[in-house]
């Protein structure tokens, strides 16, 4: 091949390859395999948005959980219509009192927010602390943490393969966690301002 050729011929390969690597930094390539996981966010942001994720068939209008049981119950006009298995606080025993302290609060709260997670799936944001929980924190000079929240697995637990080790601890830092497919259930049925009950 003449010298021309192969300056031609190396013209092509670097050509090909810029607009490879320009496909590739532009998104138009498949999606890694994370991005297909339950946790990414933007089908959930989406759903979220305009309230698309409700299944208004059924809606729960309380939930109740007992932590020396490690149960959660929720509720639709009186009855219980779902049970699920939860993991709580690493230190659980006792109603949180301030942050850093790793219990789950204990009390009478409601849902306040949606939030899609990248880290813990998808999660329920409970109104801890109350004006009582503040009151009581201020006595003691601490603050009583917060940012409450029922919330799904790690991604090392996304399939929920590992649901029977995670659930056998305790392992949050004052949350609930519920197996993926709970937190399922739950996302579809809660609505903002759903009471909950946390019971010792």
């Amino acid at each position: 091949m003449k010298i021309g050729g192969k300056k031609i011929m190396m013209k092509i390969i670097v050509t090909i390859f810029g607009v490879a690597l320009a496909l590739l930094i532009s998104g138009c390539n498949e999606p890694v395999a994370y991005d297909k996981t339950p946790y990414a966010t933007k089908a959930c942001l989406k759903q979220l948005a305009v309230g698309a994720e409700i299944d208004h068939s059924n809606k729960i209008d309380k939930i109740v959980v007992y932590k020396a049981k490690r149960k959660m119950y929720a509720y639709k006009n009186g009855k219980v219509v779902e049970e699920f298995r939860i993991s709580l606080g690493k230190n659980s025993k006792g109603h949180k009192i301030k942050v850093g302290d790793y219990k789950t609060p204990e009390g009478t709260y409601s849902i306040v927010r949606k939030k899609c997670d990248s880290r813990l799936y998808k999660s329920l944001m409970i109104s801890y602390p109350s004006e009582a929980d503040k009151a009581a924190a201020r006595k003691r000079g601490v603050n009583p943490g917060g940012y409450i929240t029922i919330h799904g697995q790690p991604k090392w637990n996304a399939d929920g393969r590992g649901d029977n080790f995670t659930l056998s601890h305790d392992w949050t830092e004052g949350c609930m966690a519920v197996p993926n497919l709970a937190m399922d259930k739950l996302w579809k049925a809660v609505e903002k301002g759903v009471k909950i009950e946390i019971h010792a």
